[in-house]
């Protein structure tokens, strides 16, 4: 039965190099400096000859995909790889209260790991998600340093992910944190039950089994969660790094500025940004291949993967793009939108006057979410609301390939001075369909400058002759954020709703484009 579910792993997985046999010794006992153990579990060849441990640190289970991600396949290739549940999941003692016990909890299990007989000292870290995060919560700390990292679909902190633009991430927040206290009685995310939830207000009346959403919606405006932000640490991390994302990743913006802060520290990380959105397959699969090719190289001296740093797969156009860095030389280029057009001439953009009903919230569909609907999706039913605003270009003459950095500015009033602007760069297809390609959010306080800049995610996407470009501008995306109730008061509790009266006179965007010539 093993055997049949190893080449059933290896032909998902199609990992290199010849398998032997392995072992797995279970529910190892971890102690942290307060007296709690942490369980983990222990793959390798046979033998206890010290040798490099590949540490996994997760709050997702030992077993099912983890076990056949990154404990069968890499122990059967010569790899020692140690699973390990985080602090109240999965056997492991204490609470789980997200992202606050990383950093000790990681840095005492390096120490125990360092003082095995089987651990030859040098330790590395893999996994994706919250797993990578795991490792930047130990990475600028350790002493001596970590042998390697492999942090995929992550990054060094969570928080400005969270709170995008200075909103609340409602979907993203309240479907994960409520999962992850469920998970273990096989509850996972529940659709209908969560728009539900949603729904209702204040906020903190949903979720309450969540320490995570809670905390979440009664810390919006502090430094709550600063102990939990490595970021500042990232520039002094010498491990040779491998990252692996997807162009659709909840925290893509995050996981690049670890690349260029690396980048700027002098180190040469690798990076890969391929298709696909936050927990599909495909892109934890490709996260493992990854993992295992960096790691053959730095621990077991394979020979270096002969390839340019930066890896970007250029959507729409079916191939790589090769590059030295992130991100990857192009051309600025200033398009700007009013009166319902959108060109690279200037336009003077007469005021529109929208309404924004926090109690018909503008809703929003694809993007950058954990669930079937996440990557791009067509925005023609949101953009035929009276709520949103829209702007199109004339057909191209030929095909734009943008890679790189996008920003926006609107120019936009809203009154009451508490309002939200998202904005959503779609390609607009013969047929009609309008498809994301990027978009960005900012929340408004009192006293905002008219004109807002938006920070739009980055992108590499071909549109192609003939498709038209558009820009959307709403006061709001929901679920995906939570909607601005416009009296200012704490998420956590607000209930009261205020209708916005929003002037909104165009603006400008500035795409990155790409000459592959």
């Amino acid at each position: 039965m093993r055997s049949l579910l190893n080449a059933a792993i290896d032909r998902v997985l199609r990992l290199p190099g010849k398998t032997g046999p392995y072992q797995v010794e279970r529910n190892l006992r971890v102690p942290m400096p307060d007296g709690v153990d942490l369980l983990a579990d222990r793959y390798a060849p046979p033998g206890d000859e010290p040798a490099p441990v590949v540490l996994v640190r997760t709050p997702y289970g030992r077993d099912r995909q983890l076990a056949m991600l990154y404990g069968t396949p890499f122990a059967r290739r010569g790899f020692q790889v140690v699973l390990q549940s985080v602090r109240g999941t999965f056997g492991s003692g204490g609470l789980f209260e997200p992202f606050h016990h990383e950093k000790d909890d990681g840095l005492a299990t390096l120490s125990w790991l360092r003082n095995q007989p089987w651990c030859d000292g040098r330790v590395a870290m893999m996994g994706s998600s919250y797993l990578g995060f795991t490792q930047w919560a130990v990475a600028p700390y350790a002493e001596p340093p970590l042998a390697a990292l492999c942090p995929a679909i992550t990054a060094s902190e969570f928080t400005s992910s969270t709170y995008l633009g200075g909103g609340v991430g409602l979907r993203g927040a309240y479907e994960w944190g409520t999962m992850v206290v469920s998970q273990e009685r096989r509850q996972f995310f529940r659709g209908r039950r969560n728009r539900r939830a949603m729904a209702s207000l204040p906020l903190a009346s949903i979720g309450r089994e969540s320490s995570y959403w809670q905390e979440v919606v009664a810390h919006e405006n502090d430094d709550f969660w600063a102990p939990s932000d490595h970021s500042a640490g990232v520039s002094s991390v010498t491990a040779p790094v491998s990252m692996y994302t997807v162009w659709w990743d909840i925290f893509l913006l995050n996981q690049l500025r670890d690349v260029i802060a690396l980048q700027k520290a002098g180190t040469t990380p690798h990076l890969t940004i391929g298709p696909g959105a936050h927990a599909e397959i495909p892109g934890a699969l490709a996260a493992s291949r990854d993992a295992f090719e960096h790691l053959s190289t730095v621990l077991h001296g394979a020979p270096a993967r002969q390839r340019a740093p930066v890896r970007l797969w250029l959507q729409k156009a079916n191939r790589w793009l090769d590059a030295e860095q992130w991100p990857p030389p192009s051309t600025p280029t200033t398009w700007h939108f009013g009166n319902g057009e959108l060109g690279v001439a200037p336009i003077d953009g007469a005021p529109e006057v929208t309404f924004y009903d926090p109690a018909d919230p503008t809703p929003t569909v694809g993007g950058p979410v954990i669930g079937k609907d996440a990557g791009p999706a067509d925005n023609r039913a949101i953009e035929a609301r009276a709520d949103v605003l829209c702007y199109t270009s004339a057909a191209l003459e030929s095909d734009l390939d943008l890679v790189g950095e996008l920003s926006a500015v609107v120019r936009v009033r809203s009154d009451p001075g508490h309002g939200d602007v998202f904005v959503r760069l779609c390609d607009v297809e013969p047929s009609g369909r309008s498809m994301t390609i990027s978009d960005g959010f900012v929340r408004l306080r009192p006293g905002a400058p008219l004109d807002v800049p938006v920070e739009m995610r980055p992108t590499a996407y071909r549109v192609r002759a003939g498709h038209r470009l558009r820009v959307s501008v709403a006061g709001g995306a929901y679920p995906r954020f939570a909607r601005n109730l416009g009296t200012g008061e704490p998420a956590a509790t607000a209930t009261r709703m205020v209708k916005a009266h929003r002037q909104t006179s165009g603006g400008s965007l500035v795409l990155p484009v790409y000459d592959i010539d």
